[in-house]
């Protein structure tokens, strides 16, 4: 999806699945702490008024509405974490297992100069990436 849209258009869309069938209405829209980008949004559903998450970055938004890339039971059976709250490490781990996508990459840390004999030192040595990275703020909020 196009990461320049305001999260705030997106709220009382209608959702459709991969075969255009309509899942329900935008909710809440969740932003990537780090990067302020729209990364998931709750989409109302059905008549319990449940609330499942689903992927923006895979997602696309068009005239008619939001389409996700993904079956209607698949949407249906995503964690419900409630709204209105930030979604945790955890809880978007969940949500990127469940929708089978790949997590992303945490920013890269800067590496301490080598030691005298060789070896990395210090905070944010090694080549991995190292540290949390935020997820999950809720859009037009400031927690």
């Amino acid at each position: 999806m196009q990461s320049d849209i305001d999260p705030r258009s997106l709220i009382g869309r209608k959702a459709f699945d991969r075969n255009g069938t309509r899942v329900g209405t935008v909710d809440e829209v969740y932003l990537d702490d780090a990067t302020g980008v729209p990364e998931w949004a709750a989409v109302r559903t059905g008549l319990f008024s449940r609330d499942a998450f689903v992927p923006l970055e895979t997602s696309e938004l068009v005239d008619d509405g939001l389409h996700i890339p993904f079956e209607r039971t698949l949407i249906r059976d995503a964690p419900d974490f409630g709204v209105g709250r930030h979604l945790s490490p955890e809880q978007e781990l969940q949500l990127y297992h469940h929708y089978g996508l790949d997590l992303p990459s945490a920013p890269e840390q800067p590496t301490a100069p080598p030691s005298p004999d060789g070896e990395a030192q210090g905070p944010g040595s090694g080549t991995g990436p190292s540290g949390e990275r935020g997820l999950g703020r809720l859009a037009g909020h400031d927690d």
